[in-house]
């Protein structure tokens, strides 16, 4: 029914006077104007113009997470100034700027309007709600602390995602750099080879073996680079195909990434980094731990360490202590585990589980920076001997020549 009310709906775009004589302009959605109409009025607001806003949404944009973490960081606000449910729906979603996100935030609220709770309104959207929010959501319904919940969902989210951005630094600088080094070495090879090549054709001479093969490399780009180019691509594409339904595919190349060096050490931190601030964000919401574990296991990001997790879960279930339990999967640092162990010691295991993530994404941030800095002068250096060896290569003829003269 809910779903009915919110497909009928048409956007309209208002100006009126509000209680104290202020002129004030927004946007609603109702099934009719007479009904925007009547909303205003039960909110002290005269209507001197209503119009409908065919295109409100027709440039749907994309919704980010930074844009679900600002929204429940804003309901959040909301609630806790005493501003009803519903309305804080209407403030936030006629105020967003993304077509896609308003879209959203106002579908939301028209299932709630229609007696949906909130968490079931949310995990009718799970592309942008995934099943920790909803959870939380639904906790935070159930405990009368929804602004509370809020709030906490609003900073995990922040905190991931800031992690997930270092995470993409470090592997986004040195990707984009080889792959300009390849499109100039290919641009060379096709190009700027050939001429070199018809010069040395008149010297009546041996080529030095170092050009003689770069010459040669260039011969094969021209004649086979297309072939060779469909081949990389089709390869990487059946690639990515296979990985996104073949979880085996997935596992063997998260074990790659955590056994490769330096790389491997900072997706390992990220992941016990999102593991205990996700472990502590349900614990704090009053989930249980078992049920809360299932949540985490996909928040690590990685598949290696999301199964590690559901043995956990399968254990802690019969009645394992959650620390032997994350001691025989290999995955933890001894550290980490002995904190976990203080903090079911003392009750307080969300305030432990906190302190481990805040240890590891402060670390993350170092290994980042460090990275960075490592590998400049590396890139430069492969830059380097791929330019300036095709450019020797041309010149050692020419070099030869001279000395013989």
């Amino acid at each position: 029914m809910a779903e009915s009310i919110a497909v009928n709906k048409t956007p309209f775009q208002w100006e009126g006077t509000d209680s104290h004589g202020k002129k004030i302009k927004g946007k609603s959605t109702a099934a009719s104007e007479s009904a925007v109409r009547a909303k205003l009025r039960q909110r002290g607001i005269v209507a001197s113009r209503v119009r409908k806003q065919s295109n409100l949404f027709k440039k749907t944009g994309s919704v980010k997470v930074a844009d679900i973490a600002i929204f429940s960081r804003q309901l959040a606000t909301m609630l806790t100034a005493g501003i009803p449910l519903v309305q804080s729906f209407d403030i936030i979603g006629n105020g967003h700027d993304n077509p896609a996100m308003q879209k959203l935030v106002l579908a939301v609220k028209a299932d709630v309007e229609g007696g949906t709770s909130l968490a079931d309104a949310l995990a009718r959207h799970p592309l942008h709600f995934d099943d920790l929010f909803v959870s939380l959501v639904a906790a935070g319904e159930q405990a009368g602390a929804l602004e509370s919940l809020l709030d906490k969902i609003a900073t995990y989210k922040e905190k991931t995602e800031a992690i997930k951005k270092k995470i993409k630094k470090a592997l986004f600088y040195p990707a984009a750099i080889m792959v300009v080094a390849l499109i100039v070495t290919t641009i060379l090879l096709i190009f700027v080879i050939p001429e070199f090549e018809n010069l040395f054709q008149g010297f009546g001479a041996d080529l030095p073996t170092f050009t003689r093969m770069v010459i040669d490399l260039s011969v094969f780009v021209r004649s086979e680079g297309i072939w060779l180019a469909l081949g990389v691509g089709g390869v990487f594409g059946g690639y990515i195909y296979m990985k996104k339904r073949s979880k085996r595919l997935r596992e063997i190349q998260d074990r790659i990434i955590l056994k490769l060096p330096v790389i491997g050490p900072i997706i390992q931190k990220s992941c016990i980094a999102r593991f205990a601030r996700t472990l502590s964000t349900m614990f704090a919401a009053g989930v249980p731990l078992v049920e809360g574990l299932e949540s985490v296991a996909g928040a690590c990001g990685n598949i290696v360490y999301e199964i590690g997790v559901l043995e956990i879960k399968d254990e802690v279930a019969t009645g394992s202590r959650l620390q032997q339990c994350m001691e025989n999967t290999n995955l933890f640092p001894n550290m980490v585990i002995q904190m976990i162990a203080v903090g079911e010691e003392s009750g307080s295991l969300d305030e432990m589980s906190s302190k481990v993530a805040d240890f590891y994404e402060d670390d993350v941030d170092n290994a980042v920076d460090g990275l960075s800095s490592l590998l400049e002068p590396l890139i430069m250096a492969i830059l380097g001997v791929l330019v300036g060896g095709l450019v020797v290569a041309m010149y050692l003829p020419i070099f030869k020549m001279g000395a013989v003269i």
